[in-house]
């Protein structure tokens, strides 16, 4: 087994957007994709949302990702991986990797897939994080013989076929709680109940609608080891507030303290990953949001936490929300003044409370689940040994990024 560079094994390609404005350049025959439509459940990819015309690839250069090429976005956000199931084209959001014959690709999506958090690490800038086609090339694994390469591919399927099932199960449980709310409030369109603004529904007294800092808001100096945390996407994403990562002073907390998070206020993420939401929990640190989040702090007495988080995820909201984001590269979420006059249903707090039993009820089972998953996922992980006293921190040996290897 030898050590090899990626750009040692793989030529590392990203991609860019056609100007938007020119309809010559879309609705065309030849795929094009974005980091936006990719999921943590994609493997192969054979079909996009968006098609360019062959002048936009003229006019943009745009390479070609031949089949097989393993997808891995380099933004907004790093770590979401694919194989293409048919040649295609990409935007600027991806530094993907064409494998030579000495690595299988499908060995690769499953590495790239087990790394997101060491990958997330080797991210740079203030704003966006953004790991570069140099970087990407420079990360070293060990590389097994290709027939190794092949039978670890094989025995991780194997586990991911277990995983998926349980997924399904899981997804059938929130099937459940969908048709207890359409039975209980139906629609959102159908007016069984009062629907009020998002000003309707939050508190008066603080900054109750906040979208997170835009700019250069936060640079280089005002980040510290310890400090008041700032809140990122990967918070409302996956609704894990274990993350810490970024700190900033007391004197630039005080400075943005419009942007000021306490626990019980809701957190959306609004670019790139659209709409996901979560709740801060009662043991979160003070700290403020990034520029993509969006805080929201409801008035308890006229519209529950719990109620409104299930109602947020509903289709017909994100469809009204998210269904034209803006944005051409990376997808935004619409103006607060847009954001301002949607409406939401606004039953008696008695029947949110009940169906928030219900969803509790629910979740106990989900959570029997989803213990399976994380120990399945963890024995998974077993199959990729780390390098003794090796840390996927993001710190470099020798100045060269180093991952652990299967």
């Amino acid at each position: 087994m030898r050590r090899v560079k990626l750009g040692q094994i793989c030529e590392v390609v990203s991609g860019g957007t056609p100007k938007t404005n020119v309809e010559e350049y879309w609705n065309g025959e030849f795929n094009w994709i974005t980091p936006a439509e990719i999921n943590d459940n994609d493997y192969i990819i054979s079909d996009t949302k968006r098609k360019i015309t062959q002048l936009a690839i003229e006019k943009k250069k745009l390479p070609l990702l031949p089949k097989g090429t393993v997808l891995l976005s380099s933004r907004a956000p790093i770590g979401k991986v694919a194989i293409t199931g048919k040649e295609m084209y990409c935007n600027q959001g991806f530094k993907n990797l064409i494998c030579s014959d000495e690595i299988c690709n499908e060995y690769l999506y499953w590495y790239l897939k087990s790394k997101k958090e060491y990958l997330n690490s080797l991210g740079r800038g203030a704003t966006f994080k953004e790991i570069s086609k140099k970087i990407v090339e420079n990360i070293e694994i060990k590389l097994p013989e290709i027939e190794r390469q092949r039978k670890i591919v094989d025995k991780l399927k194997k586990v991911d076929k277990i995983i998926q099932r349980r997924k399904n199960q899981s997804r059938l449980l929130d099937v459940v709680v969908q048709a207890r709310f359409v039975e209980m409030f139906g629609s959102v369109h159908d007016g069984r109940f009062e629907m009020k603004t998002l000003p309707e529904i939050v508190m008066k007294e603080r900054n109750a609608i906040k979208r997170g800092p835009f700019g250069g808001s936060l640079k280089k100096q005002d980040f510290v080891e310890e400090g008041y945390l700032v809140y990122e996407q990967k918070h409302a994403i996956h609704e894990d507030f274990e993350y810490e990562k970024y700190y900033i002073t007391k004197k630039k907390y005080e400075d943005m303290i419009a942007f000021k998070v306490i626990p019980g206020d809701l957190i959306v993420s609004c670019s790139g990953t659209l709409g996901r939401i979560a709740e801060v929990p009662n043991n979160a640190p003070e700290g403020i949001i990034n520029q993509a989040l969006l805080k929201l702090s409801l008035d308890q007495t006229i519209m529950k936490n719990k109620f409104f988080v299930y109602q947020f995820r509903n289709k017909e909201i994100q469809d009204i929300l998210f269904g034209f984001s803006r944005g051409s590269g990376i997808p935004n979420m619409p103006s607060m003044n847009e954001i301002k006059k949607v409406k939401f249903l606004c039953p008696p707090i008695d029947l949110q409370n009940q169906f928030a039993i219900v969803v509790e009820q629910i979740n106990k089972s989900k959570f029997v689940i989803h213990k399976f998953l994380y120990c399945t996922t963890h024995n998974t992980q077993s199959i990729i040994k780390p390098r003794p006293n090796t840390k996927e921190s993001g710190k470099t040996r020798g100045g060269k990024p180093y991952a652990d290897e299967f």
